[in-house]
């Protein structure tokens, strides 16, 4: 049996971003923006459940983001997860890789009893392929990125196919390791409508809090008990819960910072018609040739 945990994140669509998202401290105001789940890191959590498919164990999704990031965590849950967890505290507003790897690896830490940690190779709303591995580095465990494949696998090792310019090379290493995968590495299998039966009425504790708020009716504790009995409640890791360094949270532990986002539109000048004939075809190979963009 092996244990896996996965990182898994909620982006904003960056096919939609624009500089009327960027707010004054140069973050990214990602309410404005439509939210979907990274592919990537969907990729990272079939790999997760075809182990488990394969040997047993237990599939946990965590990811750090605000209360609206639950949504994904219940897409892993329809999938197969058995277990998710969201980090979530306006303390971690703003953080670059290094803030985020920082609270990923306390979360992990304090969850515990894993082989694997699994991540997606990088998130399309930085592209910096640095939170695995600067998260493995605080974890103090191997890492083997820009993995293609699982070949082999026993009780303390792993044998994985990666990719590197040019070809590929197989690694071995011993357990737990954490894993970046690349988003052609396995097609994530979709949601099962049994699980989704099951647990679309999941909810964190955020959301139940909503639910309790202008209710009289409703108290808090007696909802957490009534959604723990049921295997329905998403728990919340803030600040307080994992005994973090706050300076090295947030945009105060963050040196990198996003100043501006500009949005290219690329378009040709000077367009020219050709003729549907021959020669209008001939001229536009000339034209082609000449611009060395044939042969």
């Amino acid at each position: 049996m092996h244990n896996s945990i996965v990182l898994v994140k909620q982006v904003p669509d960056t096919s939609n971003i624009s500089g009327q998202v960027m707010k004054e401290d140069g973050t990214v105001n990602r309410s404005k923006l439509p939210a979907i789940f990274n592919f990537e890191d969907k990729v990272a959590l079939e790999f997760a459940l075809q182990i488990k498919d394969r040997t047993g164990g237990k599939v946990t999704a965590i990811t750090m983001g605000p209360p609206r990031a639950s949504d994904i965590l219940r897409e892993c849950l329809y999938m197969g997860a058995d277990d998710a967890y969201l980090i979530t505290d306006r303390k971690f507003a703003g953080a670059d890789t290094l803030a985020t790897s920082y609270v990923l690896s306390e979360a992990v830490k304090k969850i515990g009893s894993f082989d694997f940690v699994f991540a997606g190779r990088q998130a399309i709303d930085g592209d910096t392929a640095q939170v695995g591995p600067q998260t493995a580095e605080k974890l103090g465990i191997p890492q083997i990125t820009y993995a293609e494949e699982i070949l082999d696998l026993e009780k303390e090792c792993v044998r994985v196919k990666r990719k590197i310019d040019g070809g590929f090379e197989i690694v071995e290493s011993k357990l737990p390791v954490l894993i970046t995968v690349l988003k052609d590495a396995a097609d994530p299998r979709p949601l099962s409508a049994k699980r989704l039966m099951a647990y679309k009425g999941a909810k964190s504790l955020l959301e139940l809090e909503k639910l309790v708020e202008g209710n009289p009716l409703l108290y808090i504790d007696k909802l957490m008990y009534e959604y723990k009995n049921r295997s329905l409640f998403i728990p919340t890791l803030t600040a307080d819960d994992l005994q973090i360094d706050i300076s090295r949270c947030g945009i105060k532990g963050s040196p990198t910072k996003v100043y501006e986002v500009e949005s290219v539109v690329l378009a040709g000048s000077n367009p020219m018609r050709f003729e549907n004939s021959k020669n209008g075809m001939s001229q536009l190979i000339d034209i082609l040739l000449e611009d060395r963009i044939l042969g």
